[in-house]
């Protein structure tokens, strides 16, 4: 694992990742193939693609897996919702330790098309 794998997912993210990360199950009916990139290094190149600004294609090679492969990871993890229940346990946590200033908060809310003009 590289320095920047482990910057980007520290240890106590990487624990409270696993809680929210669905089980996989790697079946190779002949026995071959290419071992499964670890979701450590995917979890570290989707950060780094979310806060970097750079596109899946620009992936740099130091994280391990190519692109297609964290791309289709971060895909899976998304139908999954994992990224909402990684959301709750991050807060939960957060909220467990005190860290959280509910003073500071922000509710957003989605503005929809009122049927039949509101009425």
């Amino acid at each position: 694992m590289t320095d920047l794998v482990e910057r980007l997912v520290p240890d106590e993210l990487w624990v409270l990742f696993r809680r929210v990360v669905p089980p996989t199950e790697v079946i190779r009916p002949q026995g071959g193939g290419r071992r499964r990139a670890g979701d450590r290094a995917c979890l570290a190149a989707i950060i780094f693609v979310a806060t970097s600004g750079c596109t899946w294609r620009q992936l740099p090679p130091v994280f391990g897996p190519a692109w297609p492969t964290v791309y289709r990871r971060f895909a899976q993890w998304s139908r999954d919702r994992v990224w909402a229940r990684l959301h709750r346990v991050i807060l939960d946590e957060l909220g467990a330790r005190g860290a959280l200033d509910w003073s500071r908060c922000a509710i957003d809310s989605v503005s929809v098309r009122a049927a039949k003009g509101g009425h």
